[in-house]
């Protein structure tokens, strides 16, 4: 086992900045990349934008540990790969993270990270692992509807996030 989780946070929290709310973002109000929606499953009840504005990277670490790093296992992942797995879980989902990783490494796709990915995961290269990943993100997110819009941004922090992941490698 390792800990890896605060030099990746710090990593994510340089893309997802401070409060936002565009109007063509589906995520709507979000600070430290944390969705209202996210934040409201989180604590449990209905927040309003300025409880959002308010949160603190303090606040929202709890959260980015256990919905995305740990839900996608990264600390069983090599570093690099970890932090390419979290990144792209906090801005697209646990899910498509974790097919993503899993077909990058040639196994069945289903969402569940287990055995058989760390296995096959275990047999590759890290920092091929972690441009495939990266290659996947970007083509996912070229696809979308909002590419005009948030082009620009995503695909500086996809390639920012696989810079990051290679260093992390070594």
């Amino acid at each position: 086992m390792k800990d890896n989780f605060e030099e990746c946070l710090a990593h994510v929290l340089k893309h997802e900045g401070g409060y936002v709310d565009h109007p063509k973002d589906p995520g709507g109000a979000t600070n430290h990349g944390c969705t209202k929606k996210v934040w409201e499953e989180w604590v449990g009840h209905e927040v309003t934008k300025d409880d959002i504005r308010s949160l603190t990277v303090a606040d929202v670490a709890p959260l980015y540990k256990a919905r995305y790093w740990d839900k996608c296992r990264c600390d069983d992942l090599p570093h690099g790969v970890d932090f390419a797995v979290f990144d792209l879980a906090i801005n697209s989902g646990v899910g498509r993270a974790s097919k993503f990783l899993q077909g990058a490494c040639g196994v069945a796709a289903d969402g569940a990270i287990g055995p058989a990915t760390l296995a096959a995961v275990a047999k590759m290269n890290p920092r091929e692992l972690a441009s495939k990943i990266c290659e996947r993100r970007l083509e996912f997110l070229q696809a979308l509807p909002t590419w005009e819009t948030f082009g620009k941004g995503w695909g500086r922090r996809v390639a920012e996030t696989e810079e990051v992941a290679f260093k992390m490698v070594g």
